[in-house]
């Protein structure tokens, strides 16, 4: 082909910089090729007792010393002025919408300017470039930082008009970061700490891919995750459980700045956060560096990330100290500037402070001219990456071929044929069982596919027998090993997921763990990012355990969930369709529901009913009339069946239902739904061993619906079973009261 683009690790082409720059590269008028990964679609042990800080003389002058070898770094007027550029795009933004978060920006100009002006490799009309560096701004209310970076930079997604839309309806600036909204945002991110856990998965993917793919003189995979977050994300338990993990699998290229400001919404963090995070990082398994000065200090920012990339076999944390809203007289170093506008007479001041002449939303034509050759820059970046590409294709076609699925999301051809079938006489399983068969036989023709379990392998049944452990020195295997973390686990595969559309990370725990993973899975749904939950062990079916591992309400209230497909399969032909269509979606998450019990390969169950969502699996009336219809799903859809052949000996018309996923049911014509569940037909009676809530949309008014509303027991499944009603008898009794 003659223009294979795709891109890896500029150290081949070009002389790699010590610190800030990746490359200098000169400007060149390259078109977006057809192919680059676009999407379809140290610190002291005194450091914690460093506290209070006077608001700093603002116009303080710190003269670049650290050398640079590829990039020519701007001189400090100039460098003052853009980051001041930044400061008053997020000021005026927050000003103009009366709503945002001024304070973060204002405090973490200086890191995000160098990051972006200095340090970071992107192509801003390709945000999608497959070999960019990504950057996660996991205290995510501080989105003006972000959206100030990516204008002054040159991403369509962000101009002036936009900066001006900033949390108004249907604009590219909303209240915090989303990856489907802004082009350059890499994820979504809002809730604290989910945003360096997706950092984690992102810095996963890229050691996994470099593993996997890089050869000798021929590195194709070569990019940088940059993170900032703040007091918030480090309280939360789950940037504790990622972090783990990422010092734990040495994330080398996983580099974090955390903007150690000591404010959070309810004021100095020493009324409830007072720990030393520096030493809790080392403990880790993180290098740590402390910057005293992130107002000003340049040089110092510069020269931890010189350090930062020296240290290539642990993650590194950058505790960057800053004065939140910084600049503002009277507010900065309070609360009151964390999540409110500065309001107009401390804007004024605060331009006064600063000393800032120009109008709101003004970018001084200095800046701009500096700021604008990364356009040239990044086209360069990714043309030359693209040149790479096709000679490594050349090379290396196999791999090639491999490595592009996974960079555009196309599928392998016939993927689909790889799921196994079943007929009735074939003995049954646990789904859990059947789900190992499908996760080994897409591992074997889906080059994306990975993933893992938090520590229950051996219960969820999700080991790749053909791979090893992603481990620190073993990153190009496709087991990843969670521990018991179901929250950073979750957050861990979004990024995976949303790293390059052909990644299909799953993962793994009891159905009832959710519970601790929920928010990661919310996010999921929120950002498009078609993680598949496996989740075993999903009712009253698991037995002795008892109510603490029994899933009651956890089908309803994913159901009620957007842009998530809940799927709860009988046997093996719905547990394989369950897995098509979960590999298909790759913009919506699959949360797969499956049994500990054996369960029989039923007559009438099929890949391509799955798909529909609800479809008959037998049914005895003429015309299309029957005198009841019986819905089940999961373990009771045997219940159903065995019912119906109970019902029919007696003489009545019946149609059984499958009803494996409502949300694919409910994508079907009205002329399917129609054909399935006819209006004409009241008598429906629905049996599943959880909360009957929602189901009388399914049912209707004149149905039944046969369920376990309180929590469960401790018992053997037969027995419980038995004493919740969930049984063929029940399904027959409630039939016979309709019909």
């Amino acid at each position: 082909m003659a223009s294979s683009s795709l891109t890896v690790s500029q150290a081949s082409i070009l002389p790699r910089s010590a610190i800030p720059s990746h490359g200098s590269v000169q400007s060149a008028s390259v078109s977006v090729p057809s192919f680059s990964g676009l999407k379809s679609t140290r610190s002291s042990a005194g450091a914690s007792s460093f506290r209070r800080r006077p608001v700093a003389a603002p116009r303080h002058r710190i003269r670049a010393s650290v050398a640079v070898e590829t990039e020519k770094v701007a001189d400090t007027a100039l460098v003052d002025k853009s980051v001041n550029t930044i400061r008053f795009l997020a000021i005026d933004s927050v000003e103009k919408a009366v709503s945002g978060h001024p304070g973060l920006p204002m405090g973490c100009a200086p890191m995000g300017h160098i990051l972006y002006d200095e340090v970071m490799r992107y192509n801003p009309k390709n945000p999608y470039w497959f070999n960019r560096d990504r950057f996660v701004l996991s205290a995510g209310h501080g989105c003006m930082l972000q959206y100030a970076l990516l204008h002054l930079a040159g991403y369509d997604a962000v101009k002036e008009e936009d900066l001006k839309n900033f949390r108004q309806w249907e604009s590219k600036t909303p209240g915090h970061p989303e990856n489907f909204e802004t082009p350059g945002v890499e994820v979504t991110t809002g809730p604290l700490g989910q945003g360096i856990a997706n950092a984690v998965g992102l810095a996963l993917a890229e050691k996994h891919l470099a593993a996997r793919y890089n050869k000798p003189n021929n590195e194709i995979v070569d990019h940088y995750t940059y993170v900032i977050l703040g007091d918030g994300c480090q309280m939360e338990g789950i940037s504790n459980e990622a972090c783990s993990l990422a010092g734990h699998w040495g994330l080398g290229k996983l580099i974090a700045f955390y903007d150690d400001n000591h404010i959070s919404i309810d004021g100095d963090t020493e009324i409830a956060f007072t720990e030393n995070v520096d030493k809790r990082f080392e403990a880790l398994g993180w290098h740590v560096i402390w910057v005293k000065n992130g107002n000003t200090g340049y040089d110092e920012i510069r020269a931890a990330i010189k350090e930062a990339k020296a240290v290539t076999d642990k993650p590194t944390l950058i505790k960057v100290t800053t004065i939140i809203g910084y600049g503002s007289p009277n507010k900065a170093n309070s609360y009151s500037v964390h999540g409110s506008a500065l309001g107009p007479k401390e804007v004024e001041a605060t331009r006064n402070n600063l000393g800032w002449p120009y109008e709101p939303f003004h970018v001084p034509e200095d800046v701009k001219s500096h700021w604008s050759r990364h356009v040239p820059k990044g086209a360069s970046l990714e043309a030359e990456w693209n040149a790479k590409f096709a000679a490594y294709e050349k090379n290396f076609p196999e791999e090639a071929a491999e490595l592009k699925s996974i960079i555009t999301g196309e599928l392998p051809a016939g993927w689909e044929s790889a799921l196994p079938r079943y007929t009735p006489d074939i003995p049954g399983d646990a789904t859990r069982n059947l789900s190992q068969t499908n996760l080994n036989a897409l591992a074997k023709v889906v080059p994306g596919f990975l993933g893992g379990s938090a520590d229950l392998a051996s219960s969820n049944m999700t080991l790749l027998k053909a791979f090893g452990n992603f481990q620190k020195n073993t990153p190009e295997e496709r087991n990843l090993r969670f521990g018991v973390r179901e929250h950073g686990m979750g957050a861990i595969c979004n990024g995976i997921a949303l790293h390059s559309p052909g990644f299909i990370p799953y993962c793994a725990t009891f159905f009832v763990f959710t519970d601790y993973m929920r928010a990661a899975i919310r996010i999921s749904a929120l950002s498009q990012a078609g993680v598949i939950y496996v989740m075993t062990h999903d009712s009253i079916g698991l037995g002795e355990d008892g109510p603490t591992h029994q899933p009651i309400e956890h089908l309803a209230s994913f159901r009620a969930m957007p842009n998530v497909l809940m799927l709860r399969p009988a046997d093996g032909n719905e547990t394989a369709g369950s897995y098509k269509v979960a590999v298909q979606n790759r913009k919506t998450p699959s949360i797969l529901a499956l049994s500990r019990q054996k369960l029989p390969n039923l007559p009438g169950t099929s890949i391509e009913g799955t798909e529909k969502g609800g479809y008959i699996i037998s049914d005895n009336s003429s015309g299309g009339k029957p005198d009841v219809i019986l819905i089940g799903t999961g373990s009771e859809l045997e219940l159903a069946a065995k019912a119906g052949d109970v019902l029919r000996n007696e003489g009545k018309a019946v149609r059984v239902v499958s009803f494996v996923s409502w949300e694919l049911f409910d994508l079907q014509s009205d002329e399917y739904k129609e054909s399935v569940l006819p209006a004409a037909v009241t008598a429906r009676v629905s049996i599943e061993a959880a909360s009957t809530f929602g189901w009388q949309k399914i049912v209707g008014s004149e149905g039944k619906a046969i369920g376990i509303d309180r929590f469960g027991a401790s018992a053997p499944a037969g027995k419980i079973y038995k004493e919740f009603g969930i049984t063929t008898e029940a399904v027959v009794a409630a039939a016979k009261e309709l019909c």
